[in-house]
Protein backbone atom coordinates (compact mmCIF):
# COMPACT_ATOMS: atom_id res chain seq x y z
CA UNK A 1 0.00 0.00 0.00
CA UNK A 2 2.86 2.35 0.76
CA UNK A 3 4.23 1.81 -2.73
CA UNK A 4 0.80 2.56 -4.28
CA UNK A 5 0.45 5.70 -2.23
CA UNK A 6 3.91 6.90 -3.25
CA UNK A 7 3.08 6.21 -6.91
CA UNK A 8 -0.17 8.12 -6.64
CA UNK A 9 1.60 11.11 -5.18
CA UNK A 10 3.96 11.06 -8.17
CA UNK A 11 1.01 11.04 -10.59
CA UNK A 12 -0.53 14.01 -8.75
CA UNK A 13 2.81 15.82 -8.98
CA UNK A 14 2.70 15.43 -12.76
CA UNK A 15 -0.65 17.20 -13.20
CA UNK A 16 -0.65 19.78 -10.42
CA UNK A 17 -0.32 23.41 -11.47
CA UNK A 18 0.77 26.35 -9.30
CA UNK A 19 -2.17 27.89 -7.45
CA UNK A 20 -2.81 31.47 -6.33
CA UNK A 21 -0.96 30.93 -3.05
CA UNK A 22 2.15 29.78 -4.92
CA UNK A 23 2.17 32.94 -7.03
CA UNK A 24 1.59 35.12 -3.95
CA UNK A 25 4.51 33.46 -2.15
CA UNK A 26 6.67 33.94 -5.25
CA UNK A 27 5.80 37.65 -5.28
CA UNK A 28 6.72 38.04 -1.60
CA UNK A 29 10.00 36.15 -1.99
CA UNK A 30 10.84 38.16 -5.08
CA UNK A 31 10.33 41.39 -3.11
CA UNK A 32 12.64 40.06 -0.39
CA UNK A 33 15.23 39.39 -3.11
CA UNK A 34 14.69 42.92 -4.40
CA UNK A 35 15.59 44.24 -0.95
CA UNK A 36 18.47 41.78 -0.68
CA UNK A 37 20.05 43.08 -3.86
CA UNK A 38 19.07 46.71 -3.26
CA UNK A 39 20.85 46.62 0.11
CA UNK A 40 23.86 44.95 -1.50
CA UNK A 41 24.14 47.40 -4.39
CA UNK A 42 23.48 50.70 -2.60
CA UNK A 43 27.19 50.95 -1.89
CA UNK A 44 28.13 50.86 -5.58
CA UNK A 45 25.29 53.17 -6.58
CA UNK A 46 26.31 55.78 -4.00
CA UNK A 47 30.05 55.25 -4.47
CA UNK A 48 30.75 58.82 -5.60
CA UNK A 49 29.11 60.65 -2.66
CA UNK A 50 30.56 58.08 -0.23
CA UNK A 51 34.03 58.66 -1.67
CA UNK A 52 33.55 62.43 -1.37
CA UNK A 53 32.33 62.15 2.25
CA UNK A 54 34.60 59.44 3.69
CA UNK A 55 37.60 59.76 1.38
CA UNK A 56 37.90 56.10 0.32
CA UNK A 57 39.76 54.86 -2.77
CA UNK A 58 38.52 52.61 -5.60
CA UNK A 59 40.45 49.73 -4.06
CA UNK A 60 38.81 50.22 -0.65
CA UNK A 61 35.38 50.34 -2.28
CA UNK A 62 36.19 47.13 -4.11
CA UNK A 63 37.12 45.41 -0.85
CA UNK A 64 33.97 46.32 1.10
CA UNK A 65 31.75 45.70 -1.90
CA UNK A 66 33.56 42.49 -2.78
CA UNK A 67 35.91 40.48 -0.60
CA UNK A 68 34.87 41.72 2.87
CA UNK A 69 31.19 41.25 2.07
CA UNK A 70 31.66 37.93 0.28
CA UNK A 71 33.68 36.31 3.09
CA UNK A 72 30.66 36.41 5.38
CA UNK A 73 27.94 36.13 2.75
CA UNK A 74 29.35 33.02 1.08
CA UNK A 75 30.82 31.09 3.97
CA UNK A 76 27.94 31.55 6.41
CA UNK A 77 25.45 30.56 3.68
CA UNK A 78 26.67 26.96 4.08
CA UNK A 79 25.76 26.34 7.76
CA UNK A 80 22.63 28.48 7.34
CA UNK A 81 21.62 26.38 4.32
CA UNK A 82 22.20 23.16 6.24
CA UNK A 83 20.11 24.51 9.14
CA UNK A 84 17.29 25.56 6.79
CA UNK A 85 17.23 22.09 5.16
CA UNK A 86 16.61 20.59 8.60
CA UNK A 87 14.30 23.24 10.12
CA UNK A 88 11.81 25.87 8.95
CA UNK A 89 13.09 27.60 5.83
CA UNK A 90 10.58 30.45 6.03
CA UNK A 91 11.62 31.42 9.56
CA UNK A 92 15.32 31.31 8.59
CA UNK A 93 14.56 33.63 5.67
CA UNK A 94 12.57 36.08 7.81
CA UNK A 95 15.25 36.34 10.50
CA UNK A 96 17.94 36.81 7.88
CA UNK A 97 15.99 39.60 6.19
CA UNK A 98 15.58 41.42 9.50
CA UNK A 99 19.32 41.15 10.25
CA UNK A 100 20.61 42.40 6.89
CA UNK A 101 18.08 45.25 6.90
CA UNK A 102 19.22 46.45 10.32
CA UNK A 103 22.83 46.27 9.14
CA UNK A 104 21.95 48.30 6.04
CA UNK A 105 20.54 51.03 8.25
CA UNK A 106 23.81 50.93 10.22
CA UNK A 107 25.73 51.66 6.98
CA UNK A 108 23.97 55.00 6.85
CA UNK A 109 25.31 55.89 10.30
CA UNK A 110 28.97 55.07 9.58
CA UNK A 111 31.29 58.03 10.09
CA UNK A 112 34.51 56.44 8.75
CA UNK A 113 35.75 53.60 6.57
CA UNK A 114 36.21 50.94 9.32
CA UNK A 115 32.64 51.48 10.56
CA UNK A 116 31.29 51.22 7.03
CA UNK A 117 33.31 48.05 6.44
CA UNK A 118 31.95 46.43 9.63
CA UNK A 119 28.38 47.33 8.69
CA UNK A 120 28.84 45.84 5.22
CA UNK A 121 30.17 42.63 6.75
CA UNK A 122 27.04 42.47 8.91
CA UNK A 123 24.91 42.88 5.78
CA UNK A 124 26.76 39.87 4.37
CA UNK A 125 26.01 37.84 7.52
CA UNK A 126 22.28 38.51 7.15
CA UNK A 127 22.10 37.98 3.41
CA UNK A 128 23.72 34.55 3.81
CA UNK A 129 20.27 33.26 4.77
CA UNK A 130 18.34 34.99 2.00
CA UNK A 131 18.61 33.33 -1.40
CA UNK A 132 19.21 29.57 -0.79
CA UNK A 133 16.08 29.06 1.37
CA UNK A 134 14.05 30.98 -1.22
CA UNK A 135 15.23 28.69 -4.03
CA UNK A 136 14.08 25.63 -2.07
CA UNK A 137 10.75 27.16 -0.99
CA UNK A 138 9.91 28.06 -4.59
CA UNK A 139 10.87 24.56 -5.77
CA UNK A 140 8.31 23.14 -3.32
CA UNK A 141 5.56 25.53 -4.48
CA UNK A 142 6.17 24.98 -8.23
CA UNK A 143 6.44 21.53 -9.86
CA UNK A 144 9.05 20.50 -12.41
CA UNK A 145 8.26 22.02 -15.81
CA UNK A 146 7.31 25.36 -14.26
CA UNK A 147 10.35 25.88 -12.02
CA UNK A 148 12.47 27.49 -14.74
CA UNK A 149 9.86 30.21 -15.24
CA UNK A 150 9.21 30.60 -11.49
CA UNK A 151 12.91 30.86 -10.65
CA UNK A 152 13.47 33.26 -13.55
CA UNK A 153 10.74 35.51 -12.13
CA UNK A 154 12.34 35.24 -8.69
CA UNK A 155 15.71 36.07 -10.22
CA UNK A 156 14.27 39.33 -11.50
CA UNK A 157 14.77 40.52 -7.92
CA UNK A 158 18.35 41.67 -8.62
CA UNK A 159 17.54 43.88 -11.63
CA UNK A 160 14.50 45.34 -9.90
CA UNK A 161 16.55 45.90 -6.75
CA UNK A 162 19.40 47.40 -8.73
CA UNK A 163 17.03 49.68 -10.68
CA UNK A 164 15.19 50.80 -7.56
CA UNK A 165 18.50 51.32 -5.82
CA UNK A 166 19.75 53.49 -8.64
CA UNK A 167 16.55 55.52 -8.92
CA UNK A 168 15.85 55.77 -5.18
CA UNK A 169 19.41 55.95 -3.91
CA UNK A 170 20.61 58.47 -6.46
CA UNK A 171 17.52 60.65 -6.02
CA UNK A 172 17.76 60.68 -2.22
CA UNK A 173 21.51 61.31 -2.32
CA UNK A 174 21.04 64.17 -4.78
CA UNK A 175 18.23 65.78 -2.77
CA UNK A 176 19.31 64.99 0.80
CA UNK A 177 22.15 62.62 1.76
CA UNK A 178 23.49 59.18 0.85
CA UNK A 179 23.02 58.20 4.49
CA UNK A 180 19.23 58.63 4.34
CA UNK A 181 18.97 56.11 1.49
CA UNK A 182 20.57 53.38 3.64
CA UNK A 183 18.33 54.21 6.61
CA UNK A 184 15.06 54.09 4.66
CA UNK A 185 15.88 50.85 2.87
CA UNK A 186 16.79 49.25 6.21
CA UNK A 187 13.45 50.18 7.77
CA UNK A 188 11.48 48.77 4.82
CA UNK A 189 13.42 45.53 5.09
CA UNK A 190 12.54 45.02 8.77
CA UNK A 191 8.81 45.38 7.98
CA UNK A 192 9.16 42.95 5.07
CA UNK A 193 10.76 40.37 7.36
CA UNK A 194 7.65 40.50 9.56
CA UNK A 195 5.44 39.88 6.50
CA UNK A 196 7.46 36.79 5.59
CA UNK A 197 7.28 35.46 9.15
CA UNK A 198 3.50 35.78 9.47
CA UNK A 199 2.17 35.25 5.92
CA UNK A 200 4.39 32.70 4.12
CA UNK A 201 3.59 29.06 4.88
CA UNK A 202 6.37 26.47 4.94
CA UNK A 203 5.67 23.99 2.06
CA UNK A 204 6.14 20.24 2.26
CA UNK A 205 9.60 19.23 1.06
CA UNK A 206 9.45 17.38 -2.25
CA UNK A 207 5.64 17.39 -2.29
CA UNK A 208 5.50 18.35 -5.99
CA UNK A 209 8.41 16.24 -7.24
CA UNK A 210 7.87 13.62 -9.92
CA UNK A 211 9.67 10.30 -9.85
CA UNK A 212 13.42 10.82 -9.83
CA UNK A 213 15.52 10.21 -12.92
CA UNK A 214 18.90 8.57 -12.93
CA UNK A 215 20.53 11.74 -11.72
CA UNK A 216 18.42 11.67 -8.59
CA UNK A 217 19.09 8.05 -7.70
CA UNK A 218 20.05 9.21 -4.22
CA UNK A 219 16.34 9.18 -3.34
CA UNK A 220 14.99 5.89 -1.95
CA UNK A 221 13.23 4.19 -4.87
CA UNK A 222 10.33 3.09 -2.71
CA UNK A 223 9.52 6.65 -1.70
CA UNK A 224 10.28 9.12 -4.49
CA UNK A 225 9.12 12.19 -2.61
CA UNK A 226 10.27 11.20 0.85
CA UNK A 227 10.79 14.04 3.28
CA UNK A 228 11.81 11.84 6.21
CA UNK A 229 15.37 11.50 4.93
CA UNK A 230 17.68 14.13 6.42
CA UNK A 231 20.90 14.51 4.51
CA UNK A 232 24.04 15.00 6.52
CA UNK A 233 26.08 18.16 6.04
CA UNK A 234 29.28 16.53 4.80
CA UNK A 235 27.58 13.90 2.60
CA UNK A 236 25.70 16.67 0.79
CA UNK A 237 28.88 18.72 0.36
CA UNK A 238 30.74 15.66 -0.93
CA UNK A 239 27.91 14.86 -3.34
CA UNK A 240 27.91 18.43 -4.70
CA UNK A 241 31.65 18.72 -5.32
CA UNK A 242 32.02 15.23 -6.82
CA UNK A 243 28.98 15.53 -9.10
CA UNK A 244 30.36 16.43 -12.57
CA UNK A 245 27.34 18.54 -13.53
CA UNK A 246 26.98 20.43 -10.25
CA UNK A 247 30.67 21.25 -9.95
CA UNK A 248 30.93 22.44 -13.55
CA UNK A 249 27.85 24.66 -13.39
CA UNK A 250 29.20 26.26 -10.21
CA UNK A 251 32.58 27.00 -11.82
CA UNK A 252 30.98 28.38 -15.00
CA UNK A 253 28.72 30.66 -12.98
CA UNK A 254 31.66 31.80 -10.84
CA UNK A 255 33.58 32.94 -13.93
CA UNK A 256 30.48 34.76 -15.21
CA UNK A 257 29.85 36.49 -11.90
CA UNK A 258 33.44 37.68 -11.80
CA UNK A 259 32.41 39.86 -14.76
CA UNK A 260 28.89 40.78 -13.68
CA UNK A 261 29.71 41.83 -10.11
CA UNK A 262 32.77 43.80 -11.22
CA UNK A 263 30.60 45.64 -13.75
CA UNK A 264 27.70 46.26 -11.35
CA UNK A 265 29.95 47.59 -8.59
CA UNK A 266 31.75 50.14 -10.74
CA UNK A 267 29.48 51.08 -13.66
CA UNK A 268 27.83 54.04 -11.90
CA UNK A 269 31.20 55.41 -10.81
CA UNK A 270 32.55 54.82 -14.35
CA UNK A 271 29.62 56.62 -15.98
CA UNK A 272 29.81 59.58 -13.62
CA UNK A 273 33.57 60.03 -13.39
CA UNK A 274 34.68 59.15 -16.92
CA UNK A 275 31.60 59.47 -19.12
CA UNK A 276 30.19 62.73 -17.72
CA UNK A 277 26.90 61.41 -16.35
CA UNK A 278 25.19 63.30 -13.51
CA UNK A 279 23.56 61.72 -10.46
CA UNK A 280 20.15 62.84 -11.75
CA UNK A 281 20.76 61.16 -15.13
CA UNK A 282 21.87 57.99 -13.33
CA UNK A 283 18.62 57.93 -11.35
CA UNK A 284 16.58 57.87 -14.57
CA UNK A 285 18.48 56.39 -17.51
CA UNK A 286 20.79 53.89 -15.85
CA UNK A 287 17.95 52.71 -13.60
CA UNK A 288 15.75 52.02 -16.65
CA UNK A 289 18.58 50.23 -18.44
CA UNK A 290 19.22 47.91 -15.50
CA UNK A 291 15.53 47.17 -15.01
CA UNK A 292 14.79 46.44 -18.66
CA UNK A 293 18.09 44.79 -19.58
CA UNK A 294 18.63 42.37 -16.70
CA UNK A 295 14.92 41.57 -16.23
CA UNK A 296 14.58 40.64 -19.90
CA UNK A 297 17.68 38.46 -19.67
CA UNK A 298 16.47 36.66 -16.55
CA UNK A 299 12.97 36.00 -17.87
CA UNK A 300 13.98 35.08 -21.41
CA UNK A 301 16.58 32.56 -20.24
CA UNK A 302 14.10 30.94 -17.83
CA UNK A 303 11.48 30.57 -20.55
CA UNK A 304 14.06 29.19 -22.96
CA UNK A 305 15.09 26.59 -20.39
CA UNK A 306 11.52 25.39 -19.80
CA UNK A 307 11.06 25.04 -23.58
CA UNK A 308 14.44 23.58 -24.59
CA UNK A 309 15.39 21.26 -21.71
CA UNK A 310 12.73 18.62 -22.60
CA UNK A 311 14.69 18.18 -25.86
CA UNK A 312 18.01 17.88 -24.03
CA UNK A 313 19.63 19.06 -20.81
CA UNK A 314 22.51 20.56 -22.76
CA UNK A 315 20.34 23.69 -23.06
CA UNK A 316 21.28 24.48 -19.44
CA UNK A 317 24.82 25.12 -20.73
CA UNK A 318 24.35 26.37 -24.27
CA UNK A 319 21.85 29.13 -23.48
CA UNK A 320 24.32 30.94 -21.15
CA UNK A 321 27.29 30.31 -23.47
CA UNK A 322 25.51 31.83 -26.48
CA UNK A 323 24.35 34.80 -24.41
CA UNK A 324 27.88 35.58 -23.24
CA UNK A 325 29.33 35.23 -26.74
CA UNK A 326 26.80 37.73 -28.11
CA UNK A 327 27.56 40.17 -25.27
CA UNK A 328 31.31 40.53 -25.87
CA UNK A 329 31.47 43.00 -28.82
CA UNK A 330 28.75 45.20 -27.36
CA UNK A 331 30.49 45.27 -23.99
CA UNK A 332 33.67 46.48 -25.69
CA UNK A 333 31.59 49.20 -27.35
CA UNK A 334 30.28 50.28 -23.96
CA UNK A 335 33.81 50.69 -22.61
CA UNK A 336 35.00 52.58 -25.72
CA UNK A 337 32.04 54.97 -26.12
CA UNK A 338 33.13 58.62 -25.68
CA UNK A 339 29.96 59.77 -23.87
CA UNK A 340 27.37 58.25 -21.55
CA UNK A 341 24.37 58.17 -23.97
CA UNK A 342 26.26 56.01 -26.48
CA UNK A 343 27.75 53.95 -23.65
CA UNK A 344 24.27 53.13 -22.31
CA UNK A 345 23.08 52.20 -25.81
CA UNK A 346 25.94 49.70 -26.13
CA UNK A 347 25.35 48.36 -22.59
CA UNK A 348 21.63 47.57 -22.92
CA UNK A 349 21.94 44.14 -24.59
CA UNK A 350 25.01 42.94 -22.63
CA UNK A 351 23.22 43.88 -19.42
CA UNK A 352 20.64 41.19 -20.25
CA UNK A 353 22.87 38.67 -22.03
CA UNK A 354 25.32 38.65 -19.11
CA UNK A 355 22.51 37.20 -16.96
CA UNK A 356 21.46 34.34 -19.23
CA UNK A 357 23.35 32.04 -16.85
CA UNK A 358 21.53 32.48 -13.54
CA UNK A 359 18.04 31.04 -14.10
CA UNK A 360 19.38 27.96 -15.97
CA UNK A 361 22.01 27.33 -13.28
CA UNK A 362 19.63 27.61 -10.34
CA UNK A 363 16.99 25.46 -12.04
CA UNK A 364 19.57 22.79 -12.93
CA UNK A 365 20.84 22.51 -9.36
CA UNK A 366 17.31 22.34 -7.89
CA UNK A 367 16.36 19.61 -10.36
CA UNK A 368 19.52 17.55 -9.83
CA UNK A 369 19.36 17.07 -6.05
CA UNK A 370 16.98 15.60 -3.49
CA UNK A 371 14.37 17.88 -1.86
CA UNK A 372 16.17 17.69 1.50
CA UNK A 373 19.42 18.79 -0.16
CA UNK A 374 18.08 21.82 -2.03
CA UNK A 375 18.89 24.65 0.37
CA UNK A 376 22.41 23.45 1.12
CA UNK A 377 23.06 22.68 -2.56
CA UNK A 378 21.84 26.16 -3.49
CA UNK A 379 24.12 27.59 -0.81
CA UNK A 380 27.08 25.60 -2.16
CA UNK A 381 26.35 26.93 -5.65
CA UNK A 382 26.33 30.47 -4.27
CA UNK A 383 29.49 29.77 -2.27
CA UNK A 384 31.50 29.00 -5.40
CA UNK A 385 29.80 31.67 -7.51
CA UNK A 386 30.12 34.46 -4.99
CA UNK A 387 33.53 33.72 -3.52
CA UNK A 388 34.95 34.06 -7.01
CA UNK A 389 32.47 36.51 -8.55
CA UNK A 390 31.42 38.76 -5.70
CA UNK A 391 34.58 38.30 -3.65
CA UNK A 392 37.16 38.75 -6.40
CA UNK A 393 35.40 40.59 -9.26
CA UNK A 394 34.87 44.02 -7.63
CA UNK A 395 38.11 43.66 -5.65
CA UNK A 396 40.07 42.99 -8.82
CA UNK A 397 38.51 45.83 -10.80
CA UNK A 398 38.99 48.36 -7.99
CA UNK A 399 42.67 47.56 -7.59
CA UNK A 400 43.16 47.44 -11.37
CA UNK A 401 41.77 50.97 -11.57
CA UNK A 402 44.16 52.12 -8.83
CA UNK A 403 47.03 50.46 -10.73
CA UNK A 404 46.17 52.28 -13.97
CA UNK A 405 45.62 55.65 -12.22
CA UNK A 406 49.23 56.99 -12.49
CA UNK A 407 49.44 56.35 -16.25
CA UNK A 408 45.76 57.05 -17.05
CA UNK A 409 44.53 59.56 -14.44
CA UNK A 410 41.37 60.42 -16.39
CA UNK A 411 40.50 56.93 -17.67
CA UNK A 412 41.76 54.40 -15.13
CA UNK A 413 38.39 52.66 -14.83
CA UNK A 414 38.09 52.44 -18.61
CA UNK A 415 41.41 50.62 -18.80
CA UNK A 416 40.39 48.36 -15.92
CA UNK A 417 37.10 47.50 -17.67
CA UNK A 418 38.99 46.43 -20.80
CA UNK A 419 40.81 43.79 -18.76
CA UNK A 420 37.47 42.04 -18.06
CA UNK A 421 37.04 41.02 -21.72
CA UNK A 422 39.26 37.86 -21.55
CA UNK A 423 37.16 36.57 -18.67
CA UNK A 424 34.22 36.21 -21.07
CA UNK A 425 36.26 33.57 -22.91
CA UNK A 426 36.90 31.71 -19.65
CA UNK A 427 33.18 31.70 -18.77
CA UNK A 428 32.09 30.56 -22.24
CA UNK A 429 34.64 27.74 -22.17
CA UNK A 430 33.40 26.52 -18.79
CA UNK A 431 29.78 26.47 -19.95
CA UNK A 432 30.79 24.42 -23.00
CA UNK A 433 32.60 22.06 -20.60
CA UNK A 434 29.36 21.77 -18.62
CA UNK A 435 27.56 21.02 -21.89
CA UNK A 436 29.76 17.96 -22.43
CA UNK A 437 28.76 16.55 -19.04
CA UNK A 438 25.08 17.20 -19.75
CA UNK A 439 25.31 15.54 -23.16
CA UNK A 440 26.86 12.49 -21.52
CA UNK A 441 24.07 12.48 -18.92
CA UNK A 442 21.38 12.72 -21.63
CA UNK A 443 22.99 9.80 -23.48
CA UNK A 444 23.18 7.64 -20.35
CA UNK A 445 19.53 8.33 -19.47
CA UNK A 446 18.43 7.56 -23.04
CA UNK A 447 20.42 4.31 -23.01
CA UNK A 448 18.95 3.27 -19.66
CA UNK A 449 15.43 3.92 -20.93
Amino acid sequence: MAGVSGLASVERARVVRPDARAWAVLAILCFVYVLNFLDRQLLSILAKPIQDDLGVSDGQLGLIGGLYFAMFYCILAIPVGWLADRTNRVKVLALSCALWSAATAACGMASNYPQLALARMAVGVGEAGGVPPSYAIISDYFPSGTRGTALSLFNMGPPIGQALGVAFGASIAAAYSWRLAFLWVGVVGVFTAAIVWFFVREPRRGGLDAAPGRTQARLPESDPVSVSVKSGFWPTCRMFFTHPVLLRVALACAATQFITYAVLNFTVLFLMREKGMSLGDVAIWYALLVLVGISAGMFASGRLIDRLVPRGKVAYAHVPAIGLALAVPLFVGFIWAPGWPLALAFLLLPMGLNYFYLSPAVTLVQEEVRPDQRVLSGALLLLVMNLVGLGLGPTYLGFASDLFRPAYPDSSLQMAFYTLVPFYGVAIGLFLWLGKALKRQDYEEASAA
